[in-house]
């Protein structure tokens, strides 16, 4: 299965889903979904979250599941939608994000960051795949031109 994280996993994980010919399902937060189970509350960058859900139909023990949101940051939304799967008796294969942010992946103590590795520890989920397609190393990269660039105006 094809899991979407509320909300903009919703729009990435449908076109996944179909391509891979696998059912796709979303885990809303709480109070949005009828006959759902929810998660452990849970922190990210932004402070503290109340839990995801997903209905109870949707996850089966032995399902293999493909988490899929647009960020990956401090690993909260991802751990809690982890925890979920778990508890149904499902495998998270990996968690596919578009951009991650790789200053909390294990940030120094100095530095006063949550650190996603000690939070995937903490919460024995530490063997799940994360990944992202973009980081910030690209987001925070000025693009220079060549100084004999001309902008004549017309697309190329």
């Amino acid at each position: 299965s094809i899991a979407g994280l509320d909300a903009r996993g919703f729009i990435l994980g449908p076109p996944i889903a179909l391509a891979l010919k696998k059912p796709f399902l979303m885990m809303r937060k709480e109070g949005k979904m009828p006959n759902s189970m929810k998660s452990p509350a849970y922190e990210t960058e932004y402070g503290k979250r109340s839990g995801l859900t997903v209905q109870r139909d949707r996850i089966n023990k032995g399902d293999r599941v493909l988490i899929i949101d647009d960020l990956v940051a401090t690993g909260g939304t991802l751990s809690s939608a982890i925890q979920l799967v778990q508890a149904f008796g499902g495998t998270v294969v990996e968690c596919a994000c578009v951009v991650e942010l790789k200053m909390f992946i294990d940030p120094s103590n100095e530095s006063g960051l949550p650190s996603r590795t000690k939070l995937f520890t903490d919460l024995n989920i530490q063997d799940v795949p994360v990944w992202g397609l973009v980081s910030e190393d690209v987001l925070t990269n000025e693009a220079t031109l060549p100084k004999e660039y001309v902008d004549d105006g017309e697309e190329h």
